[in-house]
Protein backbone atom coordinates (compact mmCIF):
# COMPACT_ATOMS: atom_id res chain seq x y z
CA UNK A 1 0.00 0.00 0.00
CA UNK A 2 1.04 3.37 -0.99
CA UNK A 3 0.98 5.99 2.39
CA UNK A 4 1.28 9.13 1.08
CA UNK A 5 2.18 12.10 3.89
CA UNK A 6 1.83 15.73 3.85
CA UNK A 7 4.15 17.53 6.72
CA UNK A 8 5.16 20.68 8.57
CA UNK A 9 8.59 21.72 8.99
CA UNK A 10 7.97 21.47 12.92
CA UNK A 11 6.67 17.96 12.59
CA UNK A 12 9.38 16.52 10.24
CA UNK A 13 11.66 18.08 12.95
CA UNK A 14 10.29 16.18 15.84
CA UNK A 15 10.21 13.00 13.30
CA UNK A 16 13.60 13.17 12.70
CA UNK A 17 14.57 13.66 16.50
CA UNK A 18 13.06 10.30 17.18
CA UNK A 19 14.92 9.14 14.36
CA UNK A 20 18.09 10.32 15.56
CA UNK A 21 17.78 8.56 18.88
CA UNK A 22 16.96 5.53 17.07
CA UNK A 23 19.86 5.58 14.96
CA UNK A 24 22.00 4.25 18.07
CA UNK A 25 19.39 2.63 20.02
CA UNK A 26 18.90 -0.90 20.96
CA UNK A 27 16.88 -3.35 19.53
CA UNK A 28 13.52 -3.26 20.61
CA UNK A 29 11.90 -5.25 23.33
CA UNK A 30 8.40 -5.97 24.01
CA UNK A 31 8.76 -3.71 26.95
CA UNK A 32 9.43 -0.18 24.31
CA UNK A 33 6.48 -0.33 22.37
CA UNK A 34 7.15 1.12 18.74
CA UNK A 35 5.40 5.08 19.05
CA UNK A 36 5.26 5.85 15.42
CA UNK A 37 4.45 4.15 12.17
CA UNK A 38 6.95 3.40 10.06
CA UNK A 39 5.63 5.67 7.63
CA UNK A 40 5.95 8.36 9.70
CA UNK A 41 9.52 7.44 10.61
CA UNK A 42 10.79 6.77 6.78
CA UNK A 43 8.81 10.15 5.70
CA UNK A 44 10.96 12.30 8.79
CA UNK A 45 14.21 10.66 7.17
CA UNK A 46 13.53 11.66 3.19
CA UNK A 47 12.16 15.22 4.53
CA UNK A 48 15.26 15.86 6.46
CA UNK A 49 17.24 14.77 3.42
CA UNK A 50 15.67 16.44 0.78
CA UNK A 51 15.55 20.05 3.05
CA UNK A 52 19.40 19.25 3.89
CA UNK A 53 20.29 19.12 0.12
CA UNK A 54 17.97 21.94 -0.55
CA UNK A 55 20.01 23.89 2.08
CA UNK A 56 23.03 23.42 0.13
CA UNK A 57 21.48 25.10 -3.43
CA UNK A 58 19.22 27.83 -2.24
CA UNK A 59 17.48 29.29 -5.26
CA UNK A 60 17.81 26.44 -7.69
CA UNK A 61 15.54 23.86 -8.14
CA UNK A 62 16.67 21.75 -5.89
CA UNK A 63 15.16 24.62 -3.01
CA UNK A 64 12.22 24.10 -5.39
CA UNK A 65 11.76 20.45 -4.96
CA UNK A 66 12.02 20.84 -0.54
CA UNK A 67 9.06 22.90 -0.68
CA UNK A 68 6.84 20.00 -2.26
CA UNK A 69 4.86 19.02 0.57
CA UNK A 70 4.19 15.15 -0.43
CA UNK A 71 5.85 11.81 0.04
CA UNK A 72 4.76 8.64 -0.88
CA UNK A 73 5.73 5.88 1.05
CA UNK A 74 5.46 2.13 -0.27
CA UNK A 75 5.99 -0.83 2.44
CA UNK A 76 5.92 -3.52 0.64
CA UNK A 77 7.10 -6.34 3.40
CA UNK A 78 7.22 -6.08 6.85
CA UNK A 79 6.58 -7.83 9.77
CA UNK A 80 6.84 -7.15 13.44
CA UNK A 81 10.18 -5.59 13.88
CA UNK A 82 11.08 -5.06 10.16
CA UNK A 83 9.94 -3.39 7.61
CA UNK A 84 11.44 -2.79 3.75
CA UNK A 85 10.38 -0.73 0.97
CA UNK A 86 10.58 2.60 -1.41
CA UNK A 87 10.23 6.61 -0.74
CA UNK A 88 9.60 9.06 -3.13
CA UNK A 89 9.28 12.96 -2.36
CA UNK A 90 7.28 14.04 -5.45
CA UNK A 91 7.98 17.08 -7.40
CA UNK A 92 6.02 19.54 -9.38
CA UNK A 93 4.53 18.45 -12.84
CA UNK A 94 5.13 22.01 -14.15
CA UNK A 95 8.90 22.24 -14.13
CA UNK A 96 11.48 19.63 -15.17
CA UNK A 97 12.37 18.82 -11.49
CA UNK A 98 12.97 15.12 -11.22
CA UNK A 99 11.69 12.97 -7.94
CA UNK A 100 14.12 12.16 -5.10
CA UNK A 101 13.79 8.50 -3.33
CA UNK A 102 14.89 5.72 -1.71
CA UNK A 103 14.74 2.06 -1.13
CA UNK A 104 14.42 1.53 2.56
CA UNK A 105 15.06 -0.99 5.38
CA UNK A 106 13.59 -0.02 8.71
CA UNK A 107 14.01 -2.10 12.19
CA UNK A 108 12.02 -1.41 15.25
CA UNK A 109 14.22 -0.38 18.09
CA UNK A 110 13.50 0.83 21.85
CA UNK A 111 10.38 2.35 20.58
CA UNK A 112 11.04 3.57 17.22
CA UNK A 113 12.07 2.44 13.93
CA UNK A 114 16.10 3.04 12.32
CA UNK A 115 15.43 3.36 8.85
CA UNK A 116 18.68 3.12 6.38
CA UNK A 117 18.43 4.21 2.50
CA UNK A 118 20.11 2.02 -0.16
CA UNK A 119 23.61 2.84 -0.40
CA UNK A 120 24.37 3.72 3.47
CA UNK A 121 26.66 1.94 5.19
CA UNK A 122 23.48 0.88 8.17
CA UNK A 123 21.55 -0.24 5.17
CA UNK A 124 23.90 -2.98 4.64
CA UNK A 125 24.17 -3.90 8.31
CA UNK A 126 20.46 -4.48 8.51
CA UNK A 127 19.90 -6.30 5.40
CA UNK A 128 22.41 -9.06 6.61
CA UNK A 129 20.35 -9.04 9.58
CA UNK A 130 16.32 -9.06 7.58
CA UNK A 131 14.75 -11.82 7.53
CA UNK A 132 12.66 -9.55 4.90
CA UNK A 133 15.84 -9.52 2.26
CA UNK A 134 16.16 -12.59 0.00
CA UNK A 135 19.31 -14.18 -0.91
CA UNK A 136 20.40 -12.40 -3.99
CA UNK A 137 19.53 -9.10 -2.49
CA UNK A 138 21.82 -9.75 0.11
CA UNK A 139 24.75 -10.64 -2.37
CA UNK A 140 24.14 -6.84 -3.43
CA UNK A 141 23.37 -5.28 -0.28
CA UNK A 142 26.06 -6.36 1.87
CA UNK A 143 28.54 -5.70 0.05
CA UNK A 144 30.99 -2.35 1.68
CA UNK A 145 29.94 0.49 -0.19
CA UNK A 146 33.97 2.84 -0.63
CA UNK A 147 33.85 6.13 -1.78
CA UNK A 148 35.99 4.76 -5.12
CA UNK A 149 36.51 8.24 -6.62
CA UNK A 150 38.22 9.18 -3.96
CA UNK A 151 40.96 6.56 -5.16
CA UNK A 152 40.86 7.26 -8.70
CA UNK A 153 38.69 4.65 -9.83
CA UNK A 154 35.94 5.41 -11.94
CA UNK A 155 35.11 2.05 -13.24
CA UNK A 156 31.35 1.31 -13.25
CA UNK A 157 31.35 -2.24 -15.81
CA UNK A 158 28.45 -0.94 -17.12
CA UNK A 159 27.31 -0.64 -20.78
CA UNK A 160 24.64 2.06 -21.82
CA UNK A 161 21.10 1.15 -20.92
CA UNK A 162 20.12 0.06 -24.50
CA UNK A 163 20.97 -2.97 -26.26
CA UNK A 164 24.50 -3.94 -26.96
CA UNK A 165 25.51 -2.87 -30.54
CA UNK A 166 22.10 0.11 -31.11
CA UNK A 167 23.13 3.33 -31.73
CA UNK A 168 20.81 6.22 -29.88
CA UNK A 169 20.97 9.78 -29.71
CA UNK A 170 22.59 11.56 -26.55
CA UNK A 171 19.77 14.16 -26.25
CA UNK A 172 21.11 15.54 -23.58
CA UNK A 173 24.56 15.68 -21.76
CA UNK A 174 25.24 15.40 -18.14
CA UNK A 175 22.86 17.22 -15.50
CA UNK A 176 21.77 17.12 -12.46
CA UNK A 177 18.88 14.65 -11.52
CA UNK A 178 16.89 17.03 -11.03
CA UNK A 179 17.90 19.67 -13.57
CA UNK A 180 21.00 21.94 -13.52
CA UNK A 181 21.50 21.03 -9.88
CA UNK A 182 25.12 19.46 -9.22
CA UNK A 183 27.03 17.00 -9.26
CA UNK A 184 25.91 16.01 -13.06
CA UNK A 185 24.94 12.61 -12.36
CA UNK A 186 21.93 12.40 -15.29
CA UNK A 187 21.84 12.32 -19.14
CA UNK A 188 19.16 11.79 -21.71
CA UNK A 189 19.10 9.17 -24.46
CA UNK A 190 16.59 8.61 -27.20
CA UNK A 191 16.54 6.30 -30.48
CA UNK A 192 17.01 2.42 -31.41
CA UNK A 193 14.20 0.09 -30.74
CA UNK A 194 13.22 2.46 -27.58
CA UNK A 195 13.56 -0.48 -25.10
CA UNK A 196 15.49 0.97 -21.98
CA UNK A 197 17.51 -2.26 -20.40
CA UNK A 198 19.44 -2.33 -17.53
CA UNK A 199 23.44 -1.10 -17.66
CA UNK A 200 24.68 -4.13 -15.32
CA UNK A 201 23.21 -6.45 -13.21
CA UNK A 202 21.60 -6.30 -9.77
CA UNK A 203 18.42 -5.87 -8.04
CA UNK A 204 15.40 -3.88 -9.74
CA UNK A 205 12.79 -1.71 -7.89
CA UNK A 206 9.77 -0.12 -8.69
CA UNK A 207 10.36 3.36 -7.31
CA UNK A 208 6.73 4.65 -9.17
CA UNK A 209 4.98 4.48 -12.05
CA UNK A 210 7.72 5.08 -14.78
CA UNK A 211 10.89 5.06 -12.77
CA UNK A 212 13.28 1.86 -11.92
CA UNK A 213 16.08 1.79 -10.05
CA UNK A 214 18.63 -0.95 -9.98
CA UNK A 215 21.18 -1.34 -7.20
CA UNK A 216 24.47 -3.02 -8.06
CA UNK A 217 27.12 -3.75 -6.55
CA UNK A 218 30.74 -1.33 -5.78
CA UNK A 219 28.14 0.86 -4.44
CA UNK A 220 26.51 1.71 -7.25
CA UNK A 221 22.94 1.79 -8.36
CA UNK A 222 21.41 3.41 -11.60
CA UNK A 223 17.69 5.07 -11.73
CA UNK A 224 15.35 5.34 -15.04
CA UNK A 225 12.87 7.77 -15.21
CA UNK A 226 10.25 8.62 -17.70
CA UNK A 227 9.69 5.00 -19.17
CA UNK A 228 6.10 3.41 -20.71
CA UNK A 229 5.42 -0.12 -19.80
CA UNK A 230 7.63 -0.07 -17.18
CA UNK A 231 8.23 -3.70 -15.61
CA UNK A 232 6.89 -3.84 -12.04
CA UNK A 233 9.78 -5.15 -9.20
CA UNK A 234 10.31 -5.57 -5.66
CA UNK A 235 13.91 -6.74 -5.59
CA UNK A 236 14.03 -9.05 -8.79
CA UNK A 237 17.29 -10.21 -9.94
CA UNK A 238 18.13 -8.53 -13.29
CA UNK A 239 20.97 -8.99 -15.98
CA UNK A 240 22.73 -6.47 -17.66
CA UNK A 241 20.62 -5.77 -20.50
CA UNK A 242 17.31 -6.60 -18.97
CA UNK A 243 14.20 -5.41 -20.05
CA UNK A 244 12.94 -2.05 -17.49
CA UNK A 245 10.74 -0.12 -20.42
CA UNK A 246 9.92 2.10 -22.69
CA UNK A 247 11.66 5.41 -23.51
CA UNK A 248 8.58 7.87 -22.54
CA UNK A 249 7.10 11.12 -21.09
CA UNK A 250 6.00 9.65 -17.85
CA UNK A 251 6.16 11.92 -15.14
CA UNK A 252 4.06 10.24 -12.56
CA UNK A 253 6.29 11.22 -9.46
CA UNK A 254 6.74 14.59 -10.81
CA UNK A 255 8.81 16.64 -13.14
CA UNK A 256 8.62 17.15 -17.26
CA UNK A 257 9.56 15.56 -20.04
CA UNK A 258 9.29 16.80 -24.08
CA UNK A 259 9.62 14.36 -26.45
CA UNK A 260 9.98 10.37 -25.38
CA UNK A 261 13.90 9.35 -23.69
CA UNK A 262 14.91 7.95 -20.66
CA UNK A 263 16.64 9.63 -17.84
CA UNK A 264 19.04 7.90 -16.68
CA UNK A 265 21.03 8.45 -13.62
CA UNK A 266 24.28 7.30 -11.76
CA UNK A 267 24.00 7.14 -7.71
CA UNK A 268 27.08 5.90 -5.42
CA UNK A 269 26.67 5.08 -1.90
CA UNK A 270 23.00 6.78 -1.28
CA UNK A 271 23.32 9.79 -3.39
CA UNK A 272 23.60 10.91 -7.15
CA UNK A 273 27.56 10.97 -8.39
CA UNK A 274 28.96 13.08 -11.20
CA UNK A 275 28.69 10.56 -13.98
CA UNK A 276 31.90 12.74 -15.44
CA UNK A 277 34.53 10.36 -15.60
CA UNK A 278 32.85 7.86 -15.59
CA UNK A 279 32.71 4.63 -18.16
CA UNK A 280 30.06 3.41 -19.39
CA UNK A 281 29.02 1.45 -22.31
CA UNK A 282 32.89 2.26 -23.42
CA UNK A 283 32.41 5.73 -23.29
CA UNK A 284 33.85 8.67 -20.83
CA UNK A 285 31.84 11.28 -20.35
CA UNK A 286 32.57 14.93 -19.39
CA UNK A 287 30.53 17.41 -18.62
CA UNK A 288 29.85 20.77 -20.31
CA UNK A 289 30.20 24.69 -19.30
CA UNK A 290 26.80 23.99 -18.24
CA UNK A 291 24.41 21.43 -17.65
CA UNK A 292 23.17 19.24 -20.28
CA UNK A 293 26.11 20.37 -22.36
CA UNK A 294 29.04 18.26 -22.36
CA UNK A 295 29.23 14.42 -23.64
CA UNK A 296 31.21 11.51 -24.54
CA UNK A 297 34.38 10.62 -25.62
CA UNK A 298 34.90 6.77 -26.96
CA UNK A 299 38.96 6.59 -28.29
CA UNK A 300 39.50 9.87 -29.93
CA UNK A 301 36.14 10.23 -30.95
CA UNK A 302 33.82 12.77 -29.27
CA UNK A 303 29.72 13.11 -29.05
CA UNK A 304 28.30 15.91 -27.65
CA UNK A 305 24.52 16.71 -26.79
CA UNK A 306 22.57 15.76 -30.11
CA UNK A 307 25.09 13.36 -31.06
CA UNK A 308 25.01 9.82 -31.71
CA UNK A 309 26.30 6.84 -29.33
CA UNK A 310 27.30 3.35 -30.22
CA UNK A 311 26.79 0.81 -27.15
CA UNK A 312 29.85 -1.24 -26.97
CA UNK A 313 28.64 -3.00 -24.33
CA UNK A 314 30.42 -2.99 -20.62
CA UNK A 315 34.45 -2.47 -20.49
CA UNK A 316 35.75 -5.45 -17.82
CA UNK A 317 37.92 -3.88 -15.06
CA UNK A 318 40.64 -5.49 -16.43
CA UNK A 319 39.96 -3.80 -19.83
CA UNK A 320 41.20 -0.31 -21.84
CA UNK A 321 39.75 1.42 -24.87
CA UNK A 322 42.71 2.51 -27.24
CA UNK A 323 42.87 6.47 -27.52
CA UNK A 324 45.19 7.85 -30.05
CA UNK A 325 44.74 11.41 -29.34
CA UNK A 326 43.99 12.30 -32.45
CA UNK A 327 45.83 9.51 -33.98
CA UNK A 328 44.93 6.31 -35.69
CA UNK A 329 46.77 3.98 -34.16
CA UNK A 330 49.61 3.71 -31.30
CA UNK A 331 52.77 1.51 -30.97
CA UNK A 332 53.06 -1.60 -29.17
CA UNK A 333 55.96 -2.46 -27.58
CA UNK A 334 58.49 -5.07 -26.29
CA UNK A 335 58.95 -3.57 -23.17
CA UNK A 336 57.24 -0.41 -20.87
CA UNK A 337 59.58 2.22 -22.67
CA UNK A 338 59.89 3.86 -26.13
CA UNK A 339 63.45 2.26 -26.04
CA UNK A 340 61.71 -1.43 -27.03
CA UNK A 341 60.90 -2.82 -30.24
CA UNK A 342 58.02 -1.90 -31.70
CA UNK A 343 55.62 -5.35 -31.90
CA UNK A 344 52.78 -3.48 -34.01
CA UNK A 345 49.88 -1.24 -33.26
CA UNK A 346 46.37 -1.15 -32.42
CA UNK A 347 43.88 1.23 -33.95
CA UNK A 348 41.92 3.93 -32.28
CA UNK A 349 38.88 2.98 -29.95
CA UNK A 350 40.17 -0.44 -29.65
CA UNK A 351 39.30 -2.67 -26.40
CA UNK A 352 42.43 -4.39 -25.14
CA UNK A 353 42.72 -6.76 -22.08
CA UNK A 354 45.74 -5.52 -19.19
CA UNK A 355 47.96 -8.14 -17.57
CA UNK A 356 49.57 -5.79 -15.10
CA UNK A 357 51.38 -2.40 -15.12
CA UNK A 358 54.72 -1.51 -14.53
CA UNK A 359 56.72 2.19 -14.65
CA UNK A 360 58.66 3.34 -17.67
CA UNK A 361 59.45 6.15 -20.03
CA UNK A 362 56.95 9.43 -19.56
CA UNK A 363 54.49 10.16 -22.48
CA UNK A 364 51.53 12.79 -22.22
CA UNK A 365 48.18 12.32 -23.71
CA UNK A 366 44.47 13.35 -23.43
CA UNK A 367 44.36 12.98 -19.84
CA UNK A 368 48.06 13.83 -18.65
CA UNK A 369 51.61 13.05 -17.96
CA UNK A 370 52.51 9.51 -16.80
CA UNK A 371 55.14 6.86 -16.52
CA UNK A 372 53.03 3.72 -16.32
CA UNK A 373 52.84 1.37 -18.90
CA UNK A 374 50.21 -1.45 -19.56
CA UNK A 375 51.22 -4.89 -20.80
CA UNK A 376 48.50 -6.23 -22.56
CA UNK A 377 47.15 -9.96 -22.84
CA UNK A 378 49.32 -10.19 -26.15
CA UNK A 379 52.16 -9.72 -24.03
CA UNK A 380 53.32 -6.20 -25.62
CA UNK A 381 53.21 -2.98 -23.55
CA UNK A 382 51.23 0.48 -24.28
CA UNK A 383 51.89 3.59 -22.59
CA UNK A 384 48.85 4.43 -20.18
CA UNK A 385 49.12 7.87 -21.95
CA UNK A 386 47.05 6.22 -25.02
CA UNK A 387 44.25 3.97 -22.60
CA UNK A 388 41.36 4.86 -21.50
CA UNK A 389 40.90 2.63 -18.07
CA UNK A 390 38.79 4.25 -15.52
CA UNK A 391 41.44 4.06 -13.12
CA UNK A 392 44.03 6.10 -11.71
CA UNK A 393 47.20 4.06 -11.46
CA UNK A 394 47.34 -0.04 -12.33
CA UNK A 395 44.12 -1.50 -13.87
CA UNK A 396 45.35 -4.86 -13.08
CA UNK A 397 47.83 -4.87 -10.30
CA UNK A 398 51.89 -4.48 -10.68
CA UNK A 399 53.63 -6.79 -12.98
Amino acid sequence: MVHIRRWTGVAAALLATELLVAGTAAHATASHPVRMSVEDAVTAKLRGQVEAEAAKHAGSSVAEHAESSETRVTVTRKNSQWAFGTAVAVTSHEKDIHPTGAVFIARAEAGTWRVNFDGEAGFSELAAESPLVNKQEKAVFTSTPTTMQAGGDYRTGMALPFAVGQTWTLTSGPHGWGGYETPYSSIDLAGGDQVVRAARAGTAYTMCTGWIRVIHDRGYSTDYYHLWSSISVNGAAVGQGAYLGYTGTDVTCGGAASGRHVHFGLRQNSAYVGIAGHGIGKWAFENGAAAYQGGARHGSTWRGAGGAVYNYGALGFNQAVVDANGGGTVNKRSGPGTGYAVRGTVGDGATVTVSCSANGTSHAGRYGTTSLWNRLSDGTWVTDAYLWTGVNGPTNGWC
